[in-house]
């Protein structure tokens, strides 16, 4: 009549099918008896398992006004009043204004934090229960040792789980600017209209709560007004992919045309385009008129086998999908999957493993092409005189070859690869000016295809700017 509790099931999915078992053959057990299964979202979670358990998730709320309130449902009096320093309660609600402001930036991906944290409840009773045990050791005379304080909400109590210096920098600069003495002056806020209100019951802090806007603008948490429309724009991207892979995949649709006709056709008109394959012998042959062993050769050669890699793959999905869609060879799951893709114009999974992220396929397949493009104009046409750097499969390792060169250029200097750092300067130059290579003794590469978020670039004085205004 106990009840079972089954923690961080994704981690044992094994033993789930010998559970379901179990649970199914057991001949008599008792009304009280209960199974309790924590886990995360998992694909290959058990399904009838799933299907016969009830569901139970718990989300933190949406917004500043649910976040606090959620907070302060839980809070006591006797909490509220555990301690006589006027410093606590101001305190208290700062860290929950924290609690809610690093759970929310969540919800705006990497404009939020460049990797999502799971901030959880224990980490705010972790961070009231050290302010609770620093204002009743401190000394009254020397008052709130602040530094103390922020390094502990900023490194320690939620800093410990913050692994990128980015984030553990913004998270810094939260405990910077919202604690310290000039809390508690009568001009401090948040964020307009986001104060710490005054009061001495929980009923007084639910009440202000109650007036709080219920849907808040992103420079509350420190964003950009745009960082909005990323997230909404986000957000009816995802629910509208979710209805559109749900919907009916019947062969027929009425009087118009099939499914496997439209994808068939365009799998006809992708064939059509699609580059021919890299002759191996003949890219080996130019690799050595343009010196197969420089850095940046080497790097030109990875590319191409990669790219090479998905022209095949993408050529012979093609050419089975049609032969599966003329019944000569068995529809497999694969084929299925791209056939669904196809046709709601999204990239199948056999090609997205082993390519690069776009919004829809017929992005992605242009990029193919003019990914190719460079790297074929490249082989032939010799070195050019500008780089797509978003182009490449391997960014990170053009740089590295980059550096790799020009400290073989410079050996005779004394210079040393762990010595040579990349230094960054945007040009007034149009992509159609470049008409050559950067100067001899400027050295390094042109390049181009870059992207900014959440900023515009201001050429005439070369400097970042508002991406769009206030207002």
């Amino acid at each position: 009549g106990g009840w079972l509790l089954l923690q961080n099931c994704h981690l044992g999915l094994e033993f789930l099918s010998e559970l379901m078992d179990t649970i199914a053959t057991t001949e008599s057990m008792s009304e009280s008896f209960r199974t309790w299964i924590t886990t995360e979202a998992h694909p290959e979670f058990p399904i009838n398992l799933l299907q016969s358990s009830i569901k139970f998730t718990n989300e933190p709320p949406q917004g500043v006004k649910a976040g606090l309130k959620r907070t302060y449902s839980a809070v006591t009096q006797d909490h509220l009043e555990v301690s006589n320093m006027p410093q606590w309660k101001p305190l208290l609600y700062a860290v929950a204004f924290l609690h809610t402001t690093v759970q929310e930036r969540r919800k705006f991906g990497p404009l939020g934090w460049n990797i999502p944290y799971e901030f959880n409840q224990a980490d705010f009773a972790a961070s009231v229960q050290f302010v609770q045990n620093h204002l009743d050791d401190m000394d009254i005379k020397r008052g709130v040792n602040w530094s103390c304080v922020r390094y502990m909400l900023g490194e320690v109590q939620y800093g410990g789980r913050v692994t990128d210096d980015l984030d553990k920098a913004l998270l810094n600069t939260y405990a910077r600017v919202w604690f310290g003495e000039h809390m508690f002056s009568e001009n401090f806020c948040f964020y307009k209209d986001y104060v710490i209100p005054k009061g001495k019951t929980v009923e007084d802090y639910l009440q202000y709560i109650e007036q709080l806007p219920v849907i808040d603008t992103p420079e509350v948490f420190g964003l950009h007004p745009n960082a909005d429309i990323t997230y909404q724009t986000n957000l009816a991207n995802e629910t509208l992919s979710t209805i559109v892979s749900i919907q009916p995949k019947d062969s027929g649709t009425g009087g118009g045309e099939t499914r496997e006709a439209v994808v068939q056709r365009l799998a006809d008109e992708m064939l059509e385009k699609l580059p021919p394959d890299y002759n191996p012998h003949e890219v080996k042959a130019q690799l050595q008129k343009m010196g197969a062993i420089q850095p940046i050769n080497i790097f030109l050669r990875q590319e191409i086998d990669r790219m090479q890699h998905v022209i095949s793959r993408v050529r012979t999905t093609l050419t089975d999908l049609k032969l599966a869609v003329d019944g000569t060879i068995i529809m497999s799951e694969e084929l299925q999957d791209a056939l669904d893709n196809m046709y709601d114009a999204r990239i199948p999974k056999l090609w997205f493993r082993i390519s690069w992220e776009s919004a829809t396929l017929g992005f992605w397949f242009t990029e193919l092409l003019e990914r190719n493009q460079q790297f074929s104009s490249w082989l032939q046409d010799g070195r050019p005189n500008q780089f797509w750097m978003t182009g490449f499969f391997n960014p990170q390792g053009f740089l590295t070859a980059m550096r790799q060169e020009t400290t073989r250029m410079n050996v005779a200097k004394g210079w040393a690869l762990d010595s040579v750092v990349l230094h960054n300067e945007v040009t007034k130059m149009m992509k159609e000016d470049v008409v050559g290579p950067p100067p001899a003794d400027i050295g390094g590469v042109y390049i181009y295809g870059l992207f900014l978020e959440g900023a515009g670039w201001d050429r005439r004085n070369s400097k970042l700017v508002e991406s769009a205004p206030k207002v």
